[in-house]
């Protein structure tokens, strides 16, 4: 067991490593989205838009104002 531990305590640190992602030979690139006038970079398709990623509202306490009471809001009937 202890000759197991640092062979598996090597093996788990080759986990961590980064390096830099290259496409595999003889793969075609992604097609071009429709619309698109070019293939976006991997740097675009990582930026995500406003529309896709909204930003925060500023009004944080508008929920928990009383609300006014709604005429609408009936008990179901029997």
């Amino acid at each position: 067991m202890k000759a197991l531990l640092p062979l598996l305590t090597l093996a788990l640190a080759g986990c961590g490593s980064r390096g830099e992602l290259k496409p595999s030979a003889n793969t075609t690139p992604p097609a071009i989205p429709y619309g698109a006038t070019a293939t976006p970079t991997p740097q675009d398709l990582l930026n995500s838009s406003v529309q896709a990623r909204p930003r925060r509202s500023d009004e944080l306490l508008r929920s928990s104002e009383r609300r006014d009471p709604d005429p609408f809001d009936l008990p179901p009937s029997n």
